[in-house]
């Protein structure tokens, strides 16, 4: 049962990470960019199903957080950028989003903070720090939602950015689990001793912080 689900998740994790670059380097809001993100979509959200599906049967805890965080924030960041939703308000989907994420966070930092203080082994191989920043990502992602629940949505720029970092950290998330986790599975040992594979690895890291930049102290998106 298991080998078809891991090569479900290895062929939805290459065209993720393929169709998310691609989404990165067309420009933004142009149909080539739209299709992409569709399909970027939809293969992260196959591969972080798969990935959390494995990691249940194999008792790999932070795996599962993982993959659960890569959906929820892949589905959040495409239903903010959806043209139809573009009028700011919100629905049960975000509310759903909220109590998903604030769910998750407190469970991946509750488990992390077990392992800091011994009360769990590393059975996952897997430090309590990175327990606990994930889940304080997703705790962060979820106080994003709960305020603009309160405000009653986003749009312009907020929007934007919203869209724009969930979908960045998703592709971080898949390049660092390929590149970093995966990389000694697959590429050569001597490229691998140069550390060159950190740089496409938090490649998605570095653009999140340049768009959210030029979103936020820039004109380039205020009619938008």
């Amino acid at each position: 049962m298991r080998l078809p689900i891991l090569v479900l998740h290895i062929c939805a994790g290459i065209v993720g990470l393929l169709s998310g670059t691609a989404a990165m380097v067309l420009r933004k809001g142009s149909r080539g960019h739209r299709k992409a993100g569709n399909i970027f979509v939809i293969s992260m959200l196959s591969m972080a199903t798969a990935g959390a599906y494995l990691g249940f049967m194999k008792h790999q805890t932070n795996n599962v957080f993982g993959g659960l965080l890569t959906i929820y924030l892949v589905a959040t960041a495409w239903k903010t950028g959806r043209p139809k939703d573009n009028n700011g308000e919100t629905g049960i989907f975000d509310w759903v989003g909220f109590l998903f994420a604030l769910t998750i966070g407190a469970l991946s930092v509750a488990h992390g903070l077990e392992k800091a203080t011994g009360r769990v082994g590393l059975d996952d191989g897997v430090p309590a720090g990175m327990d606990i920043f994930m889940g304080s990502v997703i705790l962060l992602a979820a106080a994003g939602d709960l305020r603009m629940l309160v405000r009653g949505g986003i749009s312009g720029t907020q929007r934007i950015a919203r869209h724009l970092w969930r979908m960045c950290f998703g592709l971080f998330i898949a390049s660092g689990s390929f590149f970093l986790g995966q990389g000694n599975k697959v590429f050569p040992d001597w490229l691998l001793k140069t550390n060159l594979l950190i740089v496409p690895a938090l490649l998605p890291l570095v653009l999140l912080i340049f768009w959210l930049f030029r979103i936020s102290f820039t004109s380039a998106y205020k009619k938008a």
